[in-house]
C-alpha cells in the first residue's frame, strides 16, 4: 500500500480511537456530546471519500431529529422537515452568492480563450535574464490566470500540460518545476475574485468587497515571496535551475525589423524614427513604421496619461480651508483692538456680544443681535490706520486682507514628490528605451496581446468592487460579460466553448450551493444539541490571550487542511471559530485573510492535495506523486512564513480596506 494512503488511514484511526477514549459512555451522553460526534463523524465520512455535501445534509437532519426528539417526539419529524426548508429556503435568499455562478463562468470562459499559452510564452521570454526564469514565468502566469478564473484545478492542468514539460526539458529539477505549478495555481484561493472569499464572507457576515480589498497584498506577497524563493534557489544551486541558452531566448523578427537593423540600429525607437525620415528603409511601409512606432511609444503614452491625471489631484484647492480663513477675516473686522481677531464668546442670551471698548459700541441689545450705533460719534468702530476715521462696520471691512473666494478658487503648487515621482519616472523611461531593441519590442507587442487584456479585465472588475462602484454580482456580471468580448477577439467564442462553459458552471454552482445547504443545515443541528456552547465554554476555560487563541485557530486550521479541503474547513469549522473571536476582540475580516492565507496549505498538504494530483494526472510518467509532495514542501514553509508575516503586519491586509471605507 501506497505511503499516502498509509498516511490517510493512519489520521482516520487516530480520529475514532480518540472519539472512544474521549466520549463518556452512552448512559452519560449529553446533547453536547453528541454535536462533537457528529463533528468527528463529518470528518471520518468524508476522508472516506462519501459525497461533502449530502454528507453533511445527512448528518446534519439526523442529529437534528435526535436533538427535537428530546425536546418533544411527537412533532421531531415535522421540526426537523421544517428546518431543512427553511435553510434551504435562507441560502437561496442570499443575494451574496449570487456572484459566484458569474465569476466561475468568467474564468471558464477565459480559461477556454486561449490565453494561458500566449501568455507563458511572452512572460518567458519578458524573464529571459532572470535567473530561474521558466520558473519565475510559470509563477507569475499561474498568479495572473488563477485570478481570472478562481478555478485551482484548471489552473494546474494547464500549467502541467504548458509549463511542466518546457522546465524539464530546460534542465530544471522535478520537485522544484512540480512546486512552482502546485504553488502558483493554488494563488487564486486568496488572490480576488476569490471564490473561497465569498463563501467566507457568506459565512462569517463579513463584506466581500472589503475582504476583496484586503486580500489584495497579501495575495501578491505570496506570490513575491515564491519568486524570491526560485531565484534564491536558481543563484545557489543552478543545476535545479540552469539558465537558458541563447536559442531559448532568441525572438523571430518580422521583416521590416530585420531591414531596419541592417541598416545599423538595433533599438527600435531610433530606428524606427531615422527609417520614417531616411532614404535607407524605402522598401518599408510607412504605415507598419508609424504603427510600430506608435506601439513602441505607448509606454511613454502611459506615463505621460497618468501623471497628467494624477496632477489636478495633486494641485486641487483646498476649499474647506478659505472658507474657515475668510470667517476669521470677517471676525477681525468686527472686532477691535484688544482682541486676537477671532470670534468673541457668545452672550447668555445666545448673540455675539461686542466687547466694550470706552464707549466706542453701544451695549447689545435684549434680543441678542448687535445694537445699532447712537450716533456718529460712538458709532465708529476703530479701524485701521489707513481707514478713514469715520468708517463705520460695512466700510472697514473691505480693508480685511484678500483671500480668495471659495467661488474662484486657486490651484496650489504641486508637492515636491510629484516632481521627483516625474523626474524618476523620465529617468527610467530614457533607460529603458536606451535597452528597447526590436527584439524587446517583439516581447511587448505579445505581452499587449495575451497579458495586457486579461490584465485590464481583472484590473476593472477588481477595481468595480474595491473602488465601489459596483457590488460583487454586478462586477462579476461584467466580468463575463468582458470574458465573452476576449474570447471573441481571440476568434475562440463558438457555440460549443459558451455550452461547455455553462455546463460546468452549472455544475460547480451547484456543489457550491448544495455545500451551503449542507452546512447549513450541519450547523442548526450543531447549535441545537449544544456543541458550540460546549466548545465555547472549553475554549473560554483555558483563558487564552487573544494571541494564543489566533495561534491555536491558525494551528487547528492548518492541521484541518491535511485531510480536507478548503470547501469543507470553511462551511464546517468557520461558524464555529467565528462566534469565539468577539469575546477576544478579533476583527472577522483580518481572521479571515488569515484563514485565506492559511488555506494555501488545503491544496499543497497531503494527503488530500488536490494540486499534486491534477497535476499528476497531465505529467510525464516518470515524475512521481511522491517528487511531486516533495516539491510542494518548500513551499507550504513560505506560506506559513507569509502567515506570520500577515500577522505580525495587519497592515498587509488591513491597511487597504481602511484607507477605502474608512
Amino acid at each position: 500500500m501506497r505511503k499516502e494512503v498509509w498516511f490517510g488511514v493512519s489520521i482516520l484511526v487516530a480520529i475514532v480511537l480518540s472519539l472512544f477514549v474521549l466520549m463518556p459512555p452512552p448512559s452519560e451522553m449529553t446533547n453536547g456530546h453528541l454535536g462533537l460526534l457528529m463533528l468527528a463523524l463529518i470528518v471520518v465520512a468524508i476522508m472516506l471519500g462519501f459525497p461533502t455535501a449530502f454528507t453533511l445534509m445527512g448528518m446534519g437532519v439526523i442529529f437534528t431529529w435526535f436533538a427535537y426528539r428530546s425536546q418533544n417526539p411527537d412533532l421531531a419529524v415535522q421540526q426537523t422537515l421544517d428546518l431543512m426548508v427553511q435553510r434551504a429556503y435562507s441560502v437561496m435568499a442570499n443575494d451574496v452568492l449570487i456572484s459566484i455562478p458569474l465569476f466561475i463562468f468568467m474564468g471558464y470562459l477565459v480559461e477556454r480563450a486561449n490565453l494561458i499559452e500566449k501568455l507563458f510564452r511572452s512572460l518567458h521570454l519578458a524573464m529571459a535574464r532572470v535567473p530561474g526564469s521558466l520558473a519565475v514565468a510559470t509563477i507569475v502566469t499561474c498568479a495572473v490566470f488563477a485570478t481570472a478564473t478562481g478555478i485551482v484545478g484548471a489552473v494546474v492542468t494547464l500549467m502541467g500540460l504548458l509549463a511542466l514539460p518546457a522546465m524539464l526539458k530546460a534542465g530544471y529539477g522535478t520537485q522544484l518545476s512540480a512546486g512552482a505549478i502546485t504553488a502558483g495555481g493554488a494563488l487564486g484561493i486568496i488572490i480576488p475574485p476569490s471564490v473561497l472569499l465569498i463563501v467566507y464572507g457568506a459565512t462569517a457576515g463579513v463584506s466581500v468587497v472589503k475582504l476583496y480589498a484586503g486580500a489584495f497584498f497579501p495575495g501578491l506577497l505570496l506570490a513575491a515571496l515564491y519568486v524570491v524563493y526560485v531565484i534564491v534557489v536558481a543563484k545557489l544551486k543552478p543545476h535545479l535551475a540552469p539558465p537558458l541558452s541563447a536559442e531559448d531566448r532568441k525572438v523571430a523578427l518580422p521583416p521590416y525589423a530585420v531591414s531596419i537593423q541592417s541598416a545599423g540600429s538595433s533599438r527600435a525607437v531610433p530606428g524606427l524614427l531615422a527609417a520614417i525620415k531616411g532614404k535607407r528603409n524605402a522598401g518599408v511601409p510607412s504605415k507598419t513604421l508609424i504603427s510600430q512606432l506608435l506601439i513602441a511609444l505607448l509606454p511613454a503614452f502611459a506615463f505621460v496619461a497618468m501623471m497628467a491625471a494624477v496632477y489636478p489631484l495633486v494641485t486641487a484647492p483646498e476649499e474647506a480651508k478659505t472658507e474657515l480663513v475668510e470667517m476669521g477675516t470677517e471676525s477681525t473686522a468686527l472686532s477691535d483692538g484688544n482682541t486676537d481677531g477671532g470670534l468673541a464668546e457668545p452672550g447668555t442670551d445666545g448673540g455675539l456680544a461686542e466687547p466694550v471698548a470706552e464707549g466706542s459700541l453701544a451695549e447689545p441689545s435684549a434680543s441678542g443681535g448687535l445694537a445699532e450705533p447712537s450716533s456718529p460719534g460712538t458709532a465708529a468702530i476703530p479701524a485701521p490706520a489707513q481707514a478713514p476715521q469715520g468708517a463705520t462696520a460695512a466700510t472697514a471691512t473691505p480693508a480685511a486682507p484678500a483671500v480668495p473666494s471659495p467661488d474662484q478658487p486657486t490651484a496650489k503648487p504641486a508637492p515636491q514628490g510629484y516632481w521627483i515621482a516625474l523626474a524618476i519616472g523620465l529617468a527610467a523611461l530614457v533607460v529603458f528605451y536606451a535597452i528597447f531593441t526590436f527584439a524587446r519590442l517583439e516581447v511587448f507587442k505579445m505581452l499587449l496581446g495575451s497579458l495586457f487584456p486579461l490584465m485590464f479585465l481583472i484590473l476593472a472588475v477588481l477595481g468595480s468592487i474595491v473602488f465601489g462602484l459596483a457590488t460583487p454580482t454586478e462586477a462579476a456580471a461584467m466580468g463575463a460579460l468582458g470574458a465573452l468580448f476576449l474570447a471573441a477577439a481571440y476568434r475562440r467564442l463558438n457555440f460549443g466553448m459558451v455550452r461547455e462553459s455553462v455546463y460546468l458552471t452549472a455544475k460547480t454552482s451547484a456543489m457550491v450551493c448544495w455545500l451551503f445547504v449542507g452546512s447549513s443545515i450541519f450547523s442548526a443541528a450543531f447549535a441545537l444539541l449544544g456543541g458550540q456552547e460546549i466548545i465555547n465554554a472549553w475554549v473560554l476555560s483555558m483563558d487564552l490571550t487573544p494571541l494564543q487563541f489566533m495561534i491555536l485557530a491558525q494551528v487547528v486550521i492548518f492541521l484541518l487542511g491535511w485531510p480536507l479541503e478548503w470547501t469543507e474547513i470553511i462551511v464546517i469549522f468557520m461558524p464555529i471559530f467565528v462566534p469565539l473571536l468577539g469575546h477576544y476582540n478579533i476583527d472577522p475580516l483580518f481572521f479571515g485573510l488569515l484563514v485565506a492565507m492559511n488555506l494555501q496549505t488545503a491544496f499543497l498538504s497531503p494527503p488530500v492535495a488536490m494540486s499534486a494530483f491534477y497535476l499528476k494526472g497531465v505529467s510525464p510518467p516518470h515524475v512521481t506523486l511522491n517528487q511531486i509532495f516533495l516539491g510542494m514542501l518548500p513551499f507550504m514553509g513560505i506560506q506559513i512564513i507569509a502567515l506570520i508575516l500577515l500577522y505580525m503586519f495587519p497592515a498587509i491586509g488591513m491597511w487597504l480596506p481602511e484607507m477605502l471605507y474608512k
